[in-house]
């Protein structure tokens, strides 16, 4: 077969998603809610298969690298569209495709009596497109395109129901957060277009070693650390690394289907990619790779702390995510770049199952988001039960699911890394695995186990506490019509997306990490010959390798490792606390109550951010607006027109009518004439 990718293929693959966005957001009162959902299905439909289509063909040794379409050129300089496909892309391209397909099918339950339900599809498709556009991107301009166009979808989607104030400030809590991370971004990109010359990325890639050895104007940094350093600033935006996190837990004001698609499987992804992508640059400034590791290290363990003390069910998977998103990014740091690549992949499936088994809990119990009110759900819905557990597990990392294969090994690559910050990113990672295990399976516990408290008043502390208690009449509060509200199983288009997700949350994992990460999976379809993707410099792949003897027997060896043993505590200490002795934590609440407060308050980061970014954004605004637009451009606008308005009053008494005084002024205009052509002359 030819060694490059057809180029009408690879356009059809972002093309199909968008024309599925804009049939259902232009026409969508004309075909419909059955013409919205199925043409925007049918339209991910196509581009995961043809996805699919271009993955085997990559791992048959095609690849692309090219031009697309050249828009504007500025001298040497040209602003491109572009595809870069390789193994790296392919994987995200059939990750991208096949989560967002789960999910289109799994919003036609879940949005069923909404009034927007074209216009979520239609936004939903949109992302799909936005999403392809950046990991096929092979330039600067096109990757800040998609980079923008996801943020853009996000702030639709966070804010979808407009009609609330909470969705309002989490839409412009994102907005804000995530332009100041791509403030970064974009500093990082004008850094390597200047002094490269080029926005390709082969190109920049090309002069790696000139840059390296260049220093940052006026400084002795070195221009490539600093260019590093802005560009994960952007990743720390769009894949929530502390501090710039902050935005993440309240988009889920959003619904469900958007959690899962979005700020969870692919979207806040897109930094990891961008790094990896980027990783021949990285690899080149250890200082660079110190600060990625140290970042992703406070992320994974402080933000799982949070997952404890949360009982809104979507909050605990959302705190999950920020977590394991820091697991990718310790992964970074330490140049175990197809590690990072690999636990995003896993990661996607398990954690989009999750997400879609609370949103599936959530229709059960009418809505209700509060673990408080939940308990025993497992006899009345038996397939969320039971894919929520798997994805549990996969997330925990259990033996031979696929969250083990890719968890274990990002702690084994951090182990082996002598960079500065390693040693605390080592024990962060490890004693994350407890924290996730606990909060996890306290979610767990409290939904599908345990007493059934959806019998009783609502829990007096949860959102619907207070219509509760409005609507309690005697002693029994709801029990006259208990059976009318009982849990129920959710309808198949829910389901259905769950079971498919749930299967290779179990088995991707065994499948993928020998080729991934010790096979050659990612020299299939390289683009830059010159471009080593794994860490050459850092090689704790290598060591990792010399000891790798298949996955079965990873996973069997495992159980002499204390990661393993961990995950285990963490499982007990859930069960003891929530389901033996449910009393418990109300008393460790009262005797760390500090801790507790820090916790509940999430660090006070949320005020912070509230106090400097927020209310900074606004005084910049208004001084912007002050400054700049009243007193320079609305004083350059007035001002001339006052100055027209000056010199015609002046010129109109000029304008007498009589032919002597314009004689007059003929006679004078010639004498300056004279006077100014005889001083010239004379020097």
């Amino acid at each position: 077969m030819s060694t490059i990718l057809n180029e009408n293929l690879l356009l059809a693959i972002p093309l199909a998603p968008l024309a599925g966005c804009l049939v259902a957001g232009l026409f969508g009162k004309a075909v419909g809610r059955a013409g919205a959902h199925s043409v925007t299905i049918l339209g991910v439909a196509i581009s995961f298969i043809l996805s699919a289509i271009v993955f085997f063909q990559v791992m048959d040794g095609a690849s692309f690298n090219a031009t697309v379409y050249e828009w504007m050129s500025i001298g040497k300089t040209k602003f491109e569209v572009g595809f870069l496909v390789d193994s790296l892309t392919a994987m995200m391209m059939c990750v991208v495709t096949f989560v967002s397909l789960m999910v289109h099918i799994y919003t036609i339950g879940y949005m069923a009596d909404d009034d927007g339900y074209q216009r979520f599809f239609s936004y939903i498709s949109l992302f799909t497109f936005s999403m392809l556009m950046l990991v096929m991107s092979n330039n600067f301009l096109q990757l800040f395109f998609g980079w923008e166009a996801v943020g853009l979808v996000s702030y639709l989607l966070i804010g979808f129901y407009f009609t609330r104030p909470t969705a309002i400030y989490a839409n412009m809590k994102a907005f804000i957060v995530n332009r100041i991370g791509d403030f970064g971004f974009l500093l990082g990109i004008g850094l390597l277009f200047a002094f490269a010359g080029s926005m390709n990325y082969g190109d920049v890639f090309a002069k790696r070693t000139e840059l390296a050895a260049l220093t940052f104007p006026g400084t002795d940094w070195g221009l490539l650390t600093v260019a590093c350093i802005c560009l994960f600033i952007g990743a720390m935006g769009k894949s929530a690394q502390f501090p710039l996190h902050v935005w993440l837990p309240d988009s889920m004001e959003g619904p469900t289907p958007i959690s899962a698609l979005i700020h969870a499987a692919t979207m806040v992804t897109a930094g990891i990619f961008m790094v990896t992508r980027m990783s021949p640059l990285f690899e080149l400034s250890d200082t660079a790779l110190s600060f990625v590791t140290v970042i992703g290290a406070i992320t994974a363990l402080f933000m799982g702390f949070l997952g404890i003390v949360q009982n809104d069910i979507k909050r605990v998977v959302a705190y999950s995510t920020l977590s394991q998103l820091g697991y990718m990014t310790v992964a970074l740091g330490v140049s175990a770049y197809p590690v990072a690549v690999f636990h995003l992949m896993t990661h996607a499936f398990f954690k989009a199952l999750l997400f879609l088994g609370a949103g599936s809990v959530i229709i059960g119990m009418h809505h209700d988001q509060d673990m408080r009110n939940m308990g025993g759900l497992r006899k009345y819905m038996p397939i969320t039960w039971i894919t929520s557990l798997v994805g549990s597990l996969a997330l925990i990392g259990t033996p031979f699911f696929s969250g083990f294969y890719s968890k274990d090994s990002i702690i084994d690559a951090v182990k082996l890394s002598h960079l500065p910050g390693s040693g605390f990113a080592y024990f962060a990672v490890v004693a994350s695995v407890f924290v996730t295990a606990l909060y996890s399976f306290r979610m767990y516990f409290m939904v599908f186990h345990g007493k059934e408290r959806f019998r009783d008043p609502k829990h007096p502390d949860s959102p619907m506490g207070a219509e509760a208690a409005a609507h309690a009449h005697d002693a029994h509060g709801h029990g006259h019509d208990d059976h009318a509200h009982e849990p129920h199983e959710t309808p198949w288009v829910v389901w259905l997306p769950l079971v498919l997700l749930a299967i290779p949350s179990v088995v991707i994992g065994a499948i993928g990490v020998g080729p991934m990460l010790f096979g050659d999976f990612f020299q299939h379809g390289v683009a830059f010959d010159k471009v080593i993707f794994i860490g050459e410099n850092h090689p704790a792949l290598h060591e990792m390798a010399e000891e790798f003897q298949g996955w079965a027997s990873m996973g069997l060896h495992s159980v002499a490792g204390l990661p393993v043993w961990l995950a285990l505590a963490g499982v007990v200490v859930a069960w003891f606390l929530y389901l033996i002795r449910p009393d418990l934590p109300a008393v460790i609440k009262r005797a760390f109550g500090p801790i507790y407060t820090l916790l509940d308050n999430k660090y006070y980061l949320d005020k912070i951010n509230d106090v400097v970014f927020a209310r900074g954004a606004v005084a910049i605004g208004r001084g912007l607006w002050k400054e700049g637009d009243v007193v320079v451009i609305d004083g350059i606008v007035n001002g001339s027109a006052r100055f027209i308005g000056w010199f015609a009053g002046v010129i109109r008494f000029l304008q007498s009518g009589y032919i002597y005084h314009y004689a007059f002024a003929m006679i004078i205009g010639m004498l300056g004439l004279l006077t100014l052509f005889v001083t010239l002359g004379g020097k």
